[in-house]
């Protein structure tokens, strides 16, 4: 939230006509915002304190459809009602919107009034608790990237998601003379964010043409999740405005190289970094060791939160600065973990493996959960890797497939006991319904290959 936007400022806008909408928000299993536009007055009367909506509304996939093998809900249990409760602290302006505000909700179950289990919000409040149990503070930062292209997602669609045109010609990485080209995207993108409270520090080109990076200052975990979907959702309403379609799809085109979405990690404890201890090797704490242990050891058991979908599997390949092999290393960017800021009080850990569609709340709460187990169980760090991982084939390789993920996900004790049972067959069924409507479908790939050699 902007730190001079409170709910009685808020209050004093609605009352002079200058606020009129305000979006009630909740994330979806698919890290998409989902809601309701309230007129500000009825906000200020009632929907501060609840709201109601659909169940499904945490049992459906990217295309909004009602698969059945869900125990939560079904068609069968009618599809109920579910409670969105404004959190009240994230409440804030929407600048490129004219009039609006908008708050993210929490979602409680409309009888007990109890947090949802399979809620994404919910499930990282509950890893974050963990935590602090321990008297540990989680601060995280993620970086998204993502491709421009010219046309509207609408006029995309139209045409069939074919001749897809990038909004540049070649590799801008860094390149200030292409990203200046795309100022009258990128710089209402970091402007607008900044002026709604998302500590954005500034944005580049990217290693593909077409290619952006948004990068946002490190924040505590839930509100470092918050900052990455309402910034996600900024950039797609910016762009369309300004004539574009921004994609965080992981892997577009074969040859491309894919979007990823980096998370750096920290525990915190009496306001200074615990992963820090200037005697030891490379000022990293014992503590911090067993952190990455635990994010190697059950590095499988969570990848279906960093890689929800059929595609993000495409995009983990040598030499393309996604990982494949889950090792970690010092500043090296060919490992799935690597150690940042070696020797400062600013040493962290960022994991490479999640693609641009992953959700950020399902993502860290997994992380989080692998990190608080190999503290826990005090696992041993192996080595740091040296050299080029994509060579070493003799190291654990990140999941292949979405298939493999799921299979991971759905034997891990540690999740179960992290999460329960219900969450880990949530997602687990949402893996198994992506897999089989892809498997459904014939791909241009498969007509193309064999339309006539076959």
């Amino acid at each position: 939230m902007r730190a001079d936007y409170s709910i009685e400022v808020f209050k004093q806008q609605v009352a002079a006509g200058q606020v009129d909408t305000v979006l009630v928000t909740m994330v979806d299993m698919q890290g998409r915002l989902l809601g309701k536009r309230l007129h500000a007055e009825a906000f200020v009367e009632s929907g501060f304190a609840e709201t109601h909506c659909c169940n499904y509304l945490l049992a459906t996939d990217l295309e909004m459809a009602t698969p059945d093998g869900y125990a939560s809900t079904s068609w069968e249990r009618g599809y109920g009602d579910y409670v969105m409760k404004p959190d009240l602290s994230t409440l804030r302006p929407v600048p490129w919107l004219e009039g609006t505000a908008m708050v993210l909700c929490d979602v409680l179950d409309h009888h007990t009034h109890q947090p949802v289990p399979h809620a994404p919000r919910g499930m990282l409040q509950k890893q974050i608790a963990r935590a602090q149990a321990m008297g540990l503070n989680p601060v995280m930062a993620t970086e998204l990237e993502f491709f421009l292209f010219n046309g509207t997602h609408d006029e995309i669609a139209r045409g069939g998601f074919r001749k897809l045109e990038p909004i540049s010609t070649y590799n801008e990485d860094y390149h200030i003379f292409q990203t200046t080209k795309e100022e009258h995207v990128m710089r209402p993108i970091r402007n607008h964010l900044r002026a709604m409270g998302i500590p954005i520090e500034g944005s580049k080109g990217e290693a593909e043409a077409g290619q952006e990076e948004l990068n946002i200052r490190y924040a505590d975990a839930l509100a470092c999740a918050d900052n990455h979907t309402l910034a996600k959702h900024a950039v797609k309403e910016i762009a369309h405005a300004a004539g574009h379609a921004a994609s965080f799809l992981p892997k577009w085109h074969h040859a491309r190289v894919g979007s990823a979405s980096h998370v750096h990690q920290s525990l915190w404890q009496g306001g200074e970094n615990a992963f820090f201890d200037a005697a030891r090797p490379l000022g990293k704490s014992e503590l911090m060791d067993h952190y990455i242990a635990g994010l190697l050891f059950y590095a499988a058991d969570y990848t279906c939160f960093m890689a929800p979908y059929v595609n993000s599997y495409k995009r983990f390949a040598k030499g393309s600065f996604a990982p494949t092999q889950t090792v970690w290393s010092v500043d090296n960017r060919t490992a799935a973990f690597r150690l940042c800021g070696e020797g400062t009080k600013a040493v962290r850990v960022e994991c490479r493996i999640p693609g641009a569609d992953m959700n950020p709340y399902l993502a860290q709460a997994g992380m989080l959960a692998a990190g608080l187990a190999g503290i826990a169980q005090k696992l041993e760090l192996p080595a740091a890797h040296s050299g080029d991982a994509y060579s070493d084939d003799a190291r654990n390789h990140i999941p292949r497939t979405l298939r493999d993920a799921r299979e991971a996900l759905v034997a891990s004790d540690m999740l179960r006991d992290a999460m329960g049972d219900e969450v880990v067959d949530h997602y687990a069924r949402a893996a198994e319904w992506e897999i089989d409507d892809f498997n459904r479908v014939v791909t241009d790939y498969e007509i193309a290959r064999g339309f006539e050699r076959a």
